[in-house]
């Protein structure tokens, strides 16, 4: 059986997104890691040719791992509508086109559901996912994947977060990720309440490869 290894020392967040980068620095903060984007790297971007968001994100970790001989740590996320068919899904960031118009995005999504004639709650379910894959120099790999349910409303409601997040109605709560504080969608324990999907994947890497936090 192959055993899980803990990231000690210097870690390369293998993104160039400035929201996802914020978000795993903060999450990552309190284990005393110390880490560096690839975009502060002047590394490329590898092309994401996997079909599935697990494959996306072990592409992104091993290309840094490979080019800094640093352990690198990767996400790959979306978000899927159920009346959609799972679309945008793995391509979530194209559908923003290259200027990341999430906006236009999400537009577009709902002149889709529209069409689709989803216009009430029920018919308008979607989730975000988030796998995450952890690379070493050596090959060696630790992946997590997890997922977060809710709604999508029409208008976009909120400022905070990025991507779709003011479109995003998660289950059982009042307020969009776009209305959310940092804290409150990602944040956790004691602090926050770990909801987002790439928090719940987090919290599963950190068993099984960060050291507990002091």
């Amino acid at each position: 059986m192959t055993q899980h290894r803990h990231i000690t020392g210097r870690l390369v967040i293998a993104t160039h997104n400035p929201g996802k980068l914020a978000e795993m620095r903060e999450l990552l903060a309190p284990y005393g890691v110390e880490a560096v984007s690839a975009a502060e790297l002047n590394l490329g971007e590898p092309e994401e040719t996997g079909t599935t968001f697990q494959a996306n994100a072990r592409i992104k970790a091993i290309a840094a791992a490979n080019a800094t001989n640093l352990p690198a740590f990767a996400d790959d996320s979306g978000l899927a509508v159920d009346a959609l068919d799972g679309q945008p899904g793995i391509y979530s960031a194209r559908w923003a086109g290259r200027d990341k118009n999430f906006l236009a995005a999400m537009t577009h999504i709902e002149r889709l559901l529209q069409e689709r004639g989803a216009t009430e709650p029920a018919q308008r379910g979607a989730h975000f996912v988030s796998a995450l894959c952890v690379a070493w120099p050596d090959g060696h790999l630790e992946e997590v994947e997890e997922r977060v349910d809710g709604t999508l409303v029409w208008p976009p409601r909120g400022n905070a977060g990025f991507g779709y997040d003011p479109a995003f109605l998660p289950n059982g709560h009042s307020r969009t990720f776009g209305e959310m504080t940092s804290v409150e969608k990602h944040g956790l324990p004691p602090h926050g309440l770990g909801l987002s999907h790439r928090a719940k994947a987090f919290v599963k890497l950190a068993e099984i490869c960060l050291a507990s936090r002091p």
